[in-house]
Parts: structure tokens; C-alpha cells; sequence
């Protein structure tokens, strides 16, 4: 698309797939991550990524995001091109459809809704929204002992939570942005089985056409995935449920 059209397109609507085209990745002079990587994932998918540490899931994610380009090949949404860093404000665009939740939590300085409704001016901020999300996150019972509720204090950086409430605070953080796309990369590590099997419920039964990316070791959170892909040797090889617990018993 030449700059023009561009600049007319208002967001990018991301209807049918992810897709990656011969696709080569490496970092500095290191050995190539991804090799020639052709897959896809289609709108409404819930996908699980699993691999040994520096496999290369965070950068696939990180690819998808935009915030790293291929050396070669192309990555679209749909029809749209996003792996050209020449079109940052397409990219841009893109990126307003994906909620991301990393391994390691932004919390401001500020409250509980302030952390859920990032971003949003206080006059804008839904109540009723951070509620609910609140809830699906599984940290509503937590909040609501607090002495002021939604409005205490999370403490610098979250200083005041534990790692398993900093993580919930972000999923609901996510989930408050109502987004296509929600890409997990191991946002549930710090969490007991039994709190990461309800968040993980509650995400499942979000609107279907919701397109989940989850990077975990956690056989559970994998168990109702549309597709697990096993990234290895600078390949990315699609995986059955059954296959997974061996091959986690190699790099766990």
C-alpha cells in the first residue's frame, strides 16, 4: 500500500489470519531463531506455544507484535503487510488490537483501578467494566479486602503484591481493553493451579472470536488449546496435547 492509502486506512480490522511467509529471525550475529518459518493462525484460534528456554517464543510473539522484524520474509495480517518497518503507522494501527501480558509486570504507582484501566482518563474510566474484569482475573476478592477497595494503593511498581496478584491485576488490565488479539507469555507462572485453572476458564469463555496466544510450561493451560506448536532447532512443529508431557519432561 502506497502512504496515501495508508493514512486512509483508520484501524487495522484483523478478520481472517496471522501469517507468516518464509520468515528467517536472528538476533546480531547469533544463529537463526526461525528458519524459513511458514505457519499461520487463524482469527479466533487459541494458541499454545511451548519450547525450551530461548527457543525463540517470546520473539515469535515479540514478531507479531512488531517489535522485532524479520530479516527476511513477511509476516501480514490479512492483507496487510506488518513486518515492513518502513509503515510504522500500519504497524501501529495493528498494535491496537493485541493486549499483551509479559513475564515481567508495569504497575504505576497508583490504584487498583487506575492499574486495571491504564491509561484511561479517570472522568472515562467504566466502573462496572473494571468490575467485572476484575472478577474474571480472579482478583476482585483480593481488592475488595483492601481498606479502600479499587482505590488503594498498589505501591511503586506493585511493591505492595505479591508476583501472583501483580499478574492478575495485568490479565484484568488485558482483558479491560476488550482486544482481538491477547497474547499470554507465561502470565500465569506465579499463580496455584486452582486460580490459574478459573482465569484460564474465564478467558476460554470470552467472545469467540477472540484470538488467544499463550506461552506456558503448564500442562493445564494448554489443555484446551486449539493448536500447541513446539518451537525447536529454529523450527516450529505443531504438537497434540498427548505429545506435550514429553516433550516437557526434556527442557523442564
Amino acid at each position: 500500500l502506497k502512504f496515501r492509502e495508508l493514512r486512509k486506512i483508520k484501524n487495522v480490522e484483523f478478520k481472517e489470519k496471522i501469517i507468516f511467509k518464509n520468515v528467517y529471525f536472528k538476533h546480531n550475529d547469533n544463529n537463526n531463531i526461525f528458519f524459513n518459518l511458514n505457519f499461520h493462525i487463524n482469527k479466533g484460534e487459541k494458541i499454545g506455544l511451548v519450547g525450551n528456554t530461548g527457543a525463540g517464543k517470546s520473539t515469535l510473539v515479540n514478531l507479531i507484535m512488531g517489535f522485532l522484524y524479520p530479516q527476511k520474509g513477511e509476516i501480514l495480517v490479512d492483507n496487510f503487510l506488518i513486518s515492513d518497518p518502513s509503515k510504522t503507522d500500519l504497524l501501529r494501527k495493528w498494535q491496537k488490537n493485541i493486549s499483551y501480558v509479559p513475564q515481567n509486570i508495569y504497575l504505576k504507582d497508583g490504584t487498583f483501578i487506575e492499574n486495571i484501566a491504564f491509561g484511561i482518563k479517570s472522568e472515562n474510566i467504566n466502573f462496572d467494566k473494571v468490575l467485572e474484569v476484575s472478577k474474571k482475573a480472579q482478583i476482585k476478592n483480593f481488592i475488595d479486602q483492601t481498606e479502600k477497595g479499587l482505590f488503594s494503593k498498589v505501591g511503586e511498581r506493585g511493591v505492595l503484591l505479591s508476583g501472583g496478584q501483580a499478574q492478575r491485576i495485568a490479565i484484568a488490565r488485558a482483558l479491560y481493553r476488550n482486544s482481538n488479539v491477547l497474547i499470554l507469555d507465561e502470565a500465569t507462572s506465579a499463580l496455584d493451579n486452582f486460580t490459574e485453572k478459573q482465569i484460564i476458564n474465564s478467558i476460554f469463555n470470552l467472545d469467540p472470536s477472540l484470538t488467544l496466544i499463550m506461552i506456558s510450561h503448564r500442562l493445564t493451560t494448554l489443555r484446551y488449546c486449539d493448536r500447541i506448536f513446539h518451537i525447536q532447532n529454529s523450527k516450529l512443529e505443531e504438537v497434540t496435547y498427548e505429545d506435550i508431557s514429553k516433550i516437557m519432561d526434556k527442557f523442564l
